[in-house]
């Protein structure tokens, strides 16, 4: 038995040891990865949890007018934060804080006694307090410098530019089409702490430096846009109008100078309603909608019917069914003309006599056109709508609606006819208005229309990315736009748009008085044209919603501009 015994027991001490050195060589193994293999990940979780980090705002890149005036820069602010670990005199922190930031003791209470690592209590703010706040040297009171968004022309192109949030994030407009470029790469500081999350006093503090955003060139003119304002806004005013929209651009390289929609807002404080409005009965979502609503852009993002300014397309298209056919053309006008049991009037009912086309066209004469639209192609017809970007898309950059032509064969004859003057179902933006306009002066091609030109490092040393001009293709061929000039510079010469003759340019356009309700005093004032001279050519389209006749309201504001352009006062 005994011998058995022994072999037993030699037995069990042999798997004890191989089971201890399983165990050692699973230990050892163990150890070296978490000393070799993993040492640097558990050296940044030691790191992480002695070191405090504290972002520093990039700076966000700047907007640049072609002239090289500064529409949009940053200025320097606060950012006032609290380290609970920190604090030796909590009541002395509340009560100087509550003071300087102007917040109720109950808020700022709450955050200076919360056990975290760091409270923020209060960002963007003014650097002057900042520098108040850390004067008392408070233990505990942190106070890191930031940017904050500045547009030192307040509400000029404030539909266009657009304007950011807190946290520095373009929100409409090019601050957010753009942001992608405009935004910067933002920075660190790190503090070391002990266990108790206090700073260790000769740590000192690493700082990874912020990266700024890259500056936007834009092709927007600060003086067209500001001078373009004026006018619209003294339009808005003197006719009690809902809103004006001017697009003024170069038909030769698709540069958009100004882009007018007011009224317009203050881009410092956009969430300050720009109207005398009682919002104490409203809900946040109505609220919000009225804000909406102020920072909606309406030449790029509203439909209206055209009015008049559609007798271009209208004229487009007879021309194109009937090429032998203009120099016999007669039309005796008697003030209406009869469709089923209503009538189609020319404005205020005048009675223009016989016309020739161009007459029909300078003097807008409802009757002729209409009786045109009477025999109209319908399908030749969608299809010129469709060549000159009816319910297509946009060579735009940026959000837009588009524009809707839907007249059928197997509509109505009066929507036939209503739909050659421009008050048919018929909606266009004056953002497309100002696009055909521009192809007409541009010998029949569209450039594609632009704000950004090109982008810069912050330093300015650095091209980051040019955008070369680009031509979108023909709308029309140049014969045809060639033939449209000469019959809206007869506009301009003997029609509705005479107040834009004068010697320093030369000015060719189409007026619309569009009704847009039951009530016929209700109408839009259109004009839509291009001016030439010893400057480069501008076209433009002037929209005055809600006003009158585009003679009117809208032609006084297209003077206003070219007038100002060339130096007339």
């Amino acid at each position: 038995m005994y011998p058995k015994c022994k072999t037993y027991n030699r037995k069990k001490i042999i798997l004890i040891f191989v089971c201890c050195l399983i165990g050692v060589c699973v230990l050892t193994g163990r150890l070296v990865k978490l000393m070799v293999f993993e040492s640097e990940y558990y050296q940044e979780l030691a790191d992480a949890l002695h070191e405090r980090e504290r972002s520093i705002k990039a700076a966000r890149g700047r907007i640049i007018d072609a002239s090289g005036t500064v529409l949009a820069t940053n200025r320097t602010v606060c950012t006032i934060s609290v380290v609970h670990s920190q604090i030796k005199e909590p009541e002395r922190v509340i009560e100087v804080l509550c003071e300087e930031l102007e917040l109720p003791e109950e808020t700022v209470r709450k955050r200076v006694e919360k056990y975290s690592s760091i409270e923020r209590i209060k960002t963007n703010v003014e650097k002057e307090v900042g520098d108040r706040i850390r004067a008392y040297q408070l233990e505990g009171v942190k106070i890191d410098e930031d940017f904050k968004r500045y547009y030192p022309y307040g509400s000029l192109a404030s539909k266009v530019l657009g304007f950011t949030g807190s946290d520095n994030q373009g929100i409409i407009g090019l601050e957010v089409v753009y942001d992608k470029y405009l935004q910067g790469i933002n920075g660190t500081i790190l503090t070391q702490t002990d266990a108790r999350g206090v700073e260790i006093a000769d740590a000192g503090e690493e700082r990874v430096e912020p990266v700024a955003g890259s500056d936007l060139y834009i092709s927007l003119d600060y003086n067209i846009q500001l001078y373009a304002q004026q006018a619209a806004l003294k339009a808005l005013e003197q006719k009690q109008a809902t809103y004006v929209s001017i697009l003024i651009m170069n038909p030769k390289n698709g540069e958009i100078y100004a882009c007018v929609n007011v009224p317009e807002f203050d881009l410092n404080d956009p969430f300050t309603l720009n109207v005398d409005v009682d919002t104490s009965g409203l809900t946040e979502q109505q609220k919000q909608d009225l804000l909406n609503q102020m920072w909606r852009n309406q030449s790029i993002n509203d439909t209206y019917e055209p009015g008049s300014t559609f007798k271009t397309i209208t004229l487009l298209e007879y021309l194109r069914e009937h090429p032998h056919g203009a120099e016999d053309y007669s039309f005796q006008c008697s003030g209406k003309v009869a469709v089923g049991n209503s009538s189609i009037s020319c404005y205020h009912g005048t009675r223009h006599g016989e016309l020739s086309l161009s007459g029909a066209f300078a003097k807008s004469c409802n009757s002729a056109f209409a009786e045109m639209g009477r025999s109209m192609d319908v399908r030749r017809l969608r299809n010129l709508t469709e060549q000159l970007l009816f319910d297509t898309e946009l060579p735009l950059a940026f959000p837009y609606k588009k524009s809707s032509f839907s007249l059928k064969a197997s509509d109505s004859e009066a929507l036939h006819m209503m739909t050659a003057i421009g008050q048919g179902d018929t909606l266009v933006t004056p953002m497309h208005m100002g696009m055909i306009m521009g192809a007409i002066a541009n010998d029949g091609v569209l450039m594609t229309p632009r704000f950004l030109e090109r982008t810069e490092s912050y330093t300015g040393q650095t091209v980051v990315e040019r955008y070369p001009v680009t031509e979108y293709g023909s709308l029309l061929d140049a014969a045809e736009a060639e033939a449209i000039k000469e019959y809206l510079r007869l506009v301009v010469t003997e029609g509705t748009a005479s107040a834009l003759l004068c010697d320093p340019y030369t000015a060719y356009g189409k007026t619309g008085t569009a009704e847009y309700s039951s009530d016929k005093k209700k109408s839009h004032a259109w004009f839509t044209g291009y001016v030439t001279g010893d400057k480069p050519d501008l076209a433009v389209c002037v929209l005055v919603e809600g006003a009158g006749s585009g003679s009117e309201y809208a032609v006084p504001v297209a003077k206003k501009i070219f007038d100002a352009y060339y130096g007339i006062e």
